[in-house]
């Protein structure tokens, strides 16, 4: 869509925390007429949607528009967002293992800002299987480069949770 549909969204959703829990319908309404202006086969608007619905608690109504939004073609930044948010979105609905299988390939993606996000969340989904020790080396290994020092320790011990005789 263009910048100026992209800033409203942006500023739409800048307003999100002023909303009640019990106003989040009016939320979504908002969100919804941003994506009426959409056209019927874009992307963007089950992202936004699925977004939306997740935000005020409803991942189960979530899950289907973000599969969507990615079975339309939803890549790049938001693309891979929607891969982090649907795997979330998976484990608060008990399908841990298929946000495990999503996110999973997302390790080798090409690096940006959301690396972090990725290992969290997969890393939720780990735990959530009962594979805490896998999780917590994603976490301790995502957190050693942020720490100012012990970086290489923390590196360490992460390998060490999945390769003992590391």
């Amino acid at each position: 869509m263009n910048q100026d549909w992209e800033d409203r969204v942006t500023a739409a959703w800048a307003t999100f925390d002023t909303y009640p829990e019990e106003e989040a319908a009016d939320f979504r309404a908002v969100i919804d007429a941003l994506v009426a202006e959409l056209p019927d086969d874009s992307p963007l608007g089950p992202f936004e949607q699925a977004c939306a619905w997740d935000s005020t608690g409803h991942s189960d109504n979530a899950v289907p528009l973000y599969r969507e939004a990615l079975a339309r073609g939803l890549t790049g930044y938001k693309g891979r967002r929607a891969k982090i948010q649907l795997s979330s979105s998976l484990r608060n609905i008990g399908q841990a293992e298929e946000g495990v299988k999503l996110l999973t390939p997302e390790l080798d993606a090409p690096s940006d800002e959301l690396d972090d996000a990725v290992r969290a969340t997969l890393a939720l989904c780990l735990s959530s299987l009962g594979r805490d020790r896998e999780g917590l080396a994603l976490v301790l290994g995502a957190l050693a480069p942020h720490l100012p020092r012990y970086q290489r320790s923390m590196a360490n011990y992460a390998r060490a949770l999945l390769e003992p005789e590391y």
